[in-house]
């Protein structure tokens, strides 16, 4: 690519509404598959109504994400790099972070599969849940690991795409992975009554299909571009870099997933049906949480972009127009779980049991869009400039004091406490990293 055209790409570089949408809406619609995935998950095992399966499906689902969105890293650094690679015009180095995220997902998918017993076993102990329970749990581990290789290729391909701002192919990779996934959910659990098997079954095929679909785009797209030399794939401070930021981002996001997993152990104190109601309204969380994420992908990309072009302006376009929307869009989730809660509870579980308790602690669910709408986005910005460490060390904050209001409040209301604790959680992570934006700013222009 010619190095002027670059330049007065730089130059003319402008974040409007137009460019923040044209992210967002696309990633919003795919990330909703997402949670429209646990929702169908749900409803299959719920079907059966035995609540100890439907907590066991929760239990190993959360389980999962400890092990796999501690390598979200490969999905979010991913974005950050190529985006700024995007902003500076360098083609070679888009392709080079892409290839070197595959390396470390393939890596890392293959021990995780092999080591899936294992994790299984060390998430029945820490769950520490009725034995029916823990049984469910490690089939549902067992398995779903088996796709760990595809899941993390998955990251790194979408991070790819994402970097490059291209929200449409983005959704077309989600709904290809999460369509099969949920059409197999249907089939495998329900019709041919597989239960907790046949979801998992699902997955693992779903995401070998999605890799497969997405490496033939990205190669296809490769095979027209300049050939990467060997040395630009293999530099080492390329990847040092990369390896640190990674290693940022894995303690943030491992840090995200223990509170959610002593949100979730807490709940198991308190009796099988308190833990099935809450995974099903944790389910309403992931909902809104993903109505957000298609936002805070479109700061990461246009926050990255502009550091990549060391331009001032857009950068800060960017935050103002994507908390904007931000804050919209939260509005409108709270109101639509507030009214239409009730009715996905009763659609979701059979249980009798189950619904009445999820009922009573629905608002909590929903209000979670607000509350967490600054974390999300300040993650997203924070990410896109690949300021890793500022990250970590406010979710380490922010963990330590959802630790403490866990101890505090659990104890004294129950699971209101419960839930208020995750509410502190996430407007402790979105006031943190805002207090610390501006100093980045200066700093970075």
């Amino acid at each position: 690519m010619d190095k002027g055209a670059n330049q007065a790409t730089v130059r003319t570089f402008v974040v409007t509404n137009r460019s923040v949408l044209a992210i967002a809406v696309p990633m919003t619609l795919a990330y909703l598959t997402t949670p429209l995935l646990g929702i169908v998950d749900t409803a299959v095992i719920g079907q059966f109504g035995d609540a100890a399966l439907l907590g066991g499906l929760a239990a190993g689902a959360l389980i999962f994400d400890v092990v796999f969105t501690t390598f979200n890293f490969l999905r979010s650094g991913t974005t950050g790099l190529v985006a700024q690679a995007f902003g500076r015009g360098d083609e070679l180095e888009e392709q080079a972070v892409f290839w070197r995220a595959v390396l470390i997902a393939i890596v890392a998918g293959i021990v995780f599969a092999v080591l899936a017993p294992l994790v299984a076993i060390a998430g029945q102990w820490f769950m520490a849940a009725d034995p029916r329970v823990s049984e469910a749990m490690g089939l549902y581990i067992r398995i779903r690991l088996l796709a760990a290789p595809f899941s993390l290729i998955n990251y790194a391909i979408l991070g790819y795409v994402l970097g490059r701002g291209e929200g449409g192919l983005g959704l077309m990779l989600q709904l290809v992975l999460n369509g099969i996934n949920i059409a197999l959910c249907i089939l495998l659990g329900l019709e041919l009554g597989w239960g907790v098997a046949g979801v998992a079954w699902a997955t693992v095929t779903g995401e070998f299909v999605a890799m497969l679909l997405g490496l033939a785009i990205v190669i296809r797209r490769f095979r027209a571009a300049p050939a990467l030399p060997r040395h630009r794939l293999l530099d080492m401070s390329a990847f040092l870099r990369m390896l640190s930021l990674n290693r940022d981002i894995m303690i943030r996001s491992f840090s995200l997933l223990a509170a959610f997993a002593l949100f979730t152990r807490q709940g198991a104190q308190f009796g099988t049906v308190m833990l099935a109601a809450n995974a099903v309204l944790m389910n309403f969380f992931l909902i809104a949480g993903y109505f957000l994420d298609g936002f805070a992908t479109a700061a990461e990309q246009l926050a990255g972009r502009a550091i990549g072009a060391r331009a001032a302006t857009p950068f800060r376009q960017a935050v103002k127009l994507t908390l904007f929307w931000g804050f919209g869009l939260a509005g409108a989730a709270t109101l639509i779980l507030l009214l239409g809660g009730a009715d996905l509870v009763a659609l979701i579980t059979t249980s009798e049991d189950v619904r009445a308790v999820a009922d009573i602690y629905l608002p909590w669910a929903a209000f979670t869009a607000l509350s967490g709408v600054l974390a999300f986005q300040m993650d997203g910005v924070f990410i896109g400039a690949t300021w890793s460490r500022d990250m970590r060390n406010m979710m380490l904050l922010s963990f330590l004091v959802f630790s403490a209001a866990l101890l505090i409040l659990a104890p004294a209301f129950g699971n209101h406490g419960l839930w208020a604790a995750l509410h502190v959680f996430l407007l402790v992570r979105g006031f943190s990293l805002l207090a610390i934006l501006r100093l980045r700013v200066r700093t970075a222009f």
